[in-house]
């Protein structure tokens, strides 16, 4: 999927947000996570206006985040389900949802996300080490990638000089 919005930047975090930066994206994205799978329940579910949906789900097909699944019946009806790359937005609405019960939820969290298996609450997602040890933002240093443009490189470079960035 081409980058129209950020077309400046070699960032990962901007060619994200072309794809489901859009908040309604996001909330069908949680839908499908919760078991939606037809245009109609995506619909009655987030309360969205119809063009609105077409419009983000054929985006979230054309980007490879879900698929159109011809199923039998009349009217021509489809299933929308997420790709594994679809899937793989998992722990990013979890880090969200996370995130909105802890600073956004006044009367508590909505909903519970549980361990299948044990029924449990699961952990609150942290970023960690390659050993397993939670890291604080101070605690990750920044370099170039391989897909680093020299523009990136420059502001690396000049924001490590400033001290601006953890050594």
């Amino acid at each position: 999927m081409k980058n129209d919005l950020f077309p400046s930047q070699t960032c990962s975090v901007a060619r994200a947000l072309e794809i489901v930066g859009e908040w309604w994206t996001l909330l069908i994205i949680r839908e499908a996570f919760f078991g939606a799978t037809r245009f109609g329940e995506f619909e009655r579910n987030l309360g969205i206006a119809k063009n609105v949906l077409s419009h983000r789900l054929s985006k979230l097909v054309a980007g490879g985040v879900m698929e159109r699944v011809e199923t039998p019946g009349r009217g021509n009806p489809r299933d929308y389900r997420l790709t594994e790359k679809g899937r793989d937005l998992f722990p990013a609405l979890v880090a969200l949802m996370q995130w909105g019960d802890r600073w956004a939820a006044a009367a508590g969290p909505p909903l519970r996300l549980l361990e299948q298996e044990t029924g449990e609450e699961i952990a609150a997602l942290r970023v960690t080490g390659a050993r397993g040890r939670p890291l604080a933002p101070e605690e990750v240093r920044i370099e170039p990638g391989p897909g680093a443009d020299e523009k990136v490189r420059r502001r690396l470079a000049a924001a490590e000089a400033s001290g601006k960035l953890p050594r």
